[in-house]
């Protein structure tokens, strides 16, 4: 994919993920106030730092069936719900299927726990 913008990463996405990836962006800029998203590595990324990838702290990606929301430090954030998925490093995901799997109460606080875990 050779999208520049996250707009149109997420425009290019079939209607079940993009329907997603626009559930989500509005909880993700609401939370991370100052973040900037833009693409990196393919997919986009919001991130404190003047670049995009410096100081990350969140990503989408879109896969055949599902759309991964990931945290760079996530296995620091505290998930009550268990529904944080440890990955490689510090990270942590939850695949999501449907739009219906997005609880916005619940990732926002997860997005302020990993904004404050990078402006230590």
């Amino acid at each position: 994919m050779s999208e520049t913008t996250v707009t149109d990463y997420l425009t290019g996405l079939d209607a079940p993920l993009r329907e997603i990836g626009e559930t989500l962006r509005p909880v993700i800029d609401t939370a991370l106030p100052g973040a900037i998203g833009a693409m990196w590595h393919g997919h986009p990324v919001w991130g404190l730092g003047d670049k995009p990838g410096k100081d990350p702290i969140c990503l989408l990606k879109a896969y055949k069936s599902h759309l991964t929301f990931g945290l760079w430090r996530g296995q620091q954030v505290a998930d009550s719900s268990g529904r944080l998925v440890p990955g490689a490093r510090e990270m942590a995901s939850v695949k999501l299927h449907t739009v219906d799997e997005i609880d916005a109460a619940l990732f926002a606080d997860w997005l302020r726990q990993a904004q404050k875990l990078e402006t230590k």
